[in-house]
């Protein structure tokens, strides 16, 4: 799936922390939004066809795909920069990768380097399906 993006990415990293931490606990995180027309013109003029718009929830996704997958961000000056959340996992704590973390063999010092891409997105779609399941009930 594409997405076109609206804007930079402007959330620190603190708070791409605060996301990953909250979906660990199982925490809501709020809507993710999308909308597939294919008469929908696009910001470089082509027709939107087989490509869903993100609606709302940029950049969630956008943090989501910087902390899991490794993926770079385009910052508020545009600069591509990497995010990198650490797991601690005698504590269950996760923080901003930082050169204390890089040191102590305790922690993962970056979760896209340890995460199985596929059974993540396999859990996400079973996740989804469980509940929509429980709301025909």
């Amino acid at each position: 799936m594409h997405l076109e993006v609206q804007r930079p990415f402007v959330w620190d990293s603190t708070r791409v922390r605060d996301l990953i931490d909250s979906l660990y606990r199982g925490y809501p995180i709020g809507y993710v939004i999308t909308w597939q027309n294919p008469n929908v013109r696009l910001k470089d003029g082509r027709l939107s066809e087989g490509k869903k718009i993100l609606i709302d929830g940029q950049q969630r996704i956008t943090a989501l795909r910087a902390a899991v997958l490794g993926e770079d961000v385009v910052n508020r000056e545009y600069d591509k920069v990497k995010i990198k959340i650490a797991f601690n996992p005698i504590t269950e704590t996760f923080e901003v990768q930082n050169p204390a973390i890089l040191k102590d063999k305790i922690w993962i010092s970056d979760i896209s380097d340890v995460l199985d891409h596929q059974s993540i997105i396999q859990s996400v779609k079973n996740t989804w399906l469980r509940i929509l399941t429980l709301m025909r009930i």
